[in-house]
């Protein structure tokens, strides 16, 4: 029997918030009911924070009660603070997310407080959906480098990881913000984090900026994590991360899982179809090396 790894669909959250111009429900939910389709089981839907810092996220309830409620499929989103999470709650979902950062520099142009006062505040928040019986995801940025103060120590990322998964969260994903890492500087987060984490509580969360982030999975694996975040179509970015490019895509991370001989649980040519789906909406081509090389394959077998 081949061993899993799962795979958190972060597009129609964090792919979709830094869109230039709003999206509306519709396409979201109809997003969402084609990676279900697909059959992708972990999908970060929805963010209950301010429209007027994110306008993209308007409208997160409307999403939580529409999405298809199926057999092993779980919604999770993004509440920064306890209004969030009460929003969150009464919209109903069953699991929750934190964003830290590894950078103080980051955290204060993110969330305008330093890293030791943005855990005390997540608390809180992790506290009370533990008591409403809700999991919780915590999330360290900037784990591979930051745009503001250049390297980060791993022991920094293992230290706020660990606090995080202290306070109760089940999972930690571990964010490279701005792409910048590589497969020697992932051993080396991962390995100061695996100390005090097992690997089985991390995740790994990577940008393509310079091309890395497949490499990175690689080296991830070897190390013994089993969870990856990725976004359809390559969707997402960081806006307070200069030249910080989408989220490595769905379609490639499949297609490198299921040649390496895992199992996701995942049709590829239906997720491509969601990627192709969300990227027509937003009016441009895929970001998937992978979906455009199948496309390309399919034109050029029809054309022979």
């Amino acid at each position: 029997m081949r061993e899993h790894v799962k795979i958190v669909e972060v597009g129609p959250r964090d792919g979709l918030q830094n869109e230039p111009r709003p999206i509306v429900v519709d396409t979201k939910v109809a997003l969402i009911e084609r990676l279900v389709h697909a059959g992708v089981k972990h999908i970060e839907a929805a963010s209950f924070v301010s429209p007027k810092w994110v306008p993209q996220m308007a409208g997160s309830a409307e999403v939580m009660q529409r999405v298809p409620r199926t057999a092993g499929v779980h919604y999770r989103a993004l509440t920064p603070n306890l209004k969030g999470l009460e929003a969150a709650i009464a919209a109903g979902c069953e699991e929750v997310a934190v964003f830290g950062a590894a950078s103080e520099t980051f955290s204060q142009r993110n969330i305008n407080c330093s890293i030791r006062e943005s855990l005390e505040r997540f608390r809180s928040v992790i506290e009370v959906a533990l008591d409403n019986k809700l999991r919780v995801r915590g999330y360290v940025s900037c784990v591979l480098g930051c745009p503001y103060e250049g390297d980060i120590t791993p022991e920094k990322v293992s230290e706020v990881a660990l606090l995080l998964s202290e306070m109760g969260c089940h999972e930690i994903s571990l964010g490279d913000t701005i792409g910048r890492g590589n497969p020697n500087s992932t051993r080396r987060m991962l390995e100061a984090c695996i100390r005090v984490i097992p690997a089985s509580q991390l995740a790994g969360h990577f940008h393509d900026t310079y091309g890395m982030a497949i490499a990175n999975i690689v080296a991830s694996l070897e190390l013994g994590i089993r969870a990856f975040d990725s976004s359809v179509s390559g969707l997402g970015g960081c806006p307070y991360a200069v030249g910080a490019s989408g989220n490595v895509a769905t379609e490639d991370v499949v297609h490198l899982l299921h040649g390496m001989g895992y199992e996701t649980g995942i049709d590829l040519p239906r997720l491509i179809q969601a990627g192709v789906y969300i990227s027509s909406a937003l009016g441009r081509e895929t970001s998937s090396h992978v979906a455009r090389a199948m496309s390309s394959h399919c034109s050029a077998t029809l054309a022979d």
